[in-house]
């Protein structure tokens, strides 16, 4: 929507990037995406093409052969996919994950990686965080890595793995030091994991899931790294990885605002048209309010999402940036989700069926009320460390 993009501050430079972006979405139209569901399969070749076109390298520095742009940037791109009808939870990972081995990794990790990703195409997809017993509480997390000469031994349980099977590389958090209640954080460690040539074994059992999700539960297994692969410092991985969540949650953000503005457009275009009782539905205030709400929910979402990628990219106190990352999560979900069941109610029947697009970017977008941080762990967030109230936990 033309409001929201101005909002966003899309300068003439985006404007391009965003309009060959476009012209990629033409080939993969909504009935691309809607068969690719039904399916359960992966965009393959959309994925391909986009790596192609250099739309995958735009956060890799420009010294390493990337575009050298920030996370706003790549946020923009994501919402263009989803208002286009599309899903850019096939292609996130690639940024955020490119994130964390911008800030965390080695100059040495850099020189060795960065060159043969940008010029190979070759996919960061997947980080493999979430565990089975644990959840949100990642302080928590049981897999575990023992070093043995010059490389460490990984063995540990993960769940909701997205992307596993699709991936070049993987960054996998473990746990390098046992659980010390004084110091929670202390003692996890990352490791970029080449799934190419990956020493050791990981079985993967897909999870069948709501929507298209492409998510698999690992079984990691004697999982041998060099211990030239760990990102940053043994055992101070956590605040590192805190960092990186955050710009996860503007990008998940922007990816809500693309929904949203997709349901909005269907659902005022078809409130003009459709005429029931002699007079177009769009006339009755019962249709009109719904709408109304959503859009103005929609462009206080994008003033959020403008100003915690500008906080992100600017380098702002981690602190602050992770409050507004964590609330344009918070309201961009609430506002797509609200935003698909009007749509749903404005098409009636037809907003019920397959055909249209709408259920199936209705079921997308309800992952993200949940994931990657859900709506109460971010009030409990804001009311602890931004109310200043008695912690809940």
């Amino acid at each position: 929507m033309n409001e929201v993009s101005s909002l966003l501050g899309i300068n003439e430079d985006m404007s391009l990037i965003l309009s060959s972006l476009r012209e990629l979405m033409g080939k993969y139209p909504e009935k691309y995406w809607s068969e690719l569901d039904v399916r359960e399969e992966f965009p393959s070749s959309f994925f391909n093409e986009f790596m192609e076109l250099g739309f995958g390298h735009i956060l890799f520095p420009r010294e390493y052969g990337g575009g050298g742009m920030g996370v706003l940037d790549a946020s923009l791109i994501l919402r263009e996919i989803n208002l286009l009808g599309g899903n850019a939870y096939f292609v996130h990972g690639q940024y955020y994950n490119t994130v964390l081995l911008n800030k965390c990794a080695q100059e040495s990790m850099k020189t060795r990686y960065f060159p043969e990703i940008v010029r190979g195409n070759l996919k960061v997809l997947s980080l493999a965080l979430t565990e089975p017993e644990v959840g949100s509480d990642t302080t928590k997390l049981k897999t575990s890595a023992e070093r043995i000469g010059d490389h460490y031994v990984i063995n540990g349980h993960k769940i909701f793995i997205s992307r596993a099977d699709k991936t070049d590389f993987m960054i996998l958090v473990a746990r390098t030091k046992p659980f010390n209640r004084e110091r929670k954080a202390h003692g996890i460690t990352m490791f970029l994991v080449d799934m190419r040539d990956l020493r050791g074994r990981i079985e993967m059992k897909r999870i069948r899931t709501m929507a298209n999700t492409d998510a698999y539960e690992l079984y990691i297994e004697n999982v041998e790294v060099p211990a030239s692969n760990v990102i940053g410092n043994v055992d101070e991985g956590f605040y590192c990885l805190l960092s990186c969540l955050n710009a996860e949650r503007i990008m998940i953000a922007s990816e809500m605002i693309g929904n949203a503005e997709y349901f909005l457009e269907k659902a005022t275009e078809y409130a003009r048209t459709r005429q029931v009782f002699d007079k177009p539905i769009g006339q009755n205030q019962g249709v009109q309010f719904p709408l109304a709400q959503g859009f103005a929910e929609l462009i206080s979402s994008a003033l959020l999402l403008r100003h915690a990628g500008e906080l992100y990219d600017s380098g702002s106190d981690n602190r602050v940036v992770g409050t507004y990352a964590n609330i344009a999560k918070y309201k961009a979900s609430e506002v797509a989700w609200y935003l698909g069941n009007v749509a749903m109610d404005v098409f009636g029947g037809l907003g019920y069926s397959k055909d249209l697009g709408i259920e199936r970017k209705l079921r997308e977008t309800r992952l993200f009320l949940v994931a990657p941080v859900s709506r109460n762990l971010i009030l409990a967030d804001l009311a602890h460390n931004v109310l200043k109230l008695p912690r809940s936990f």
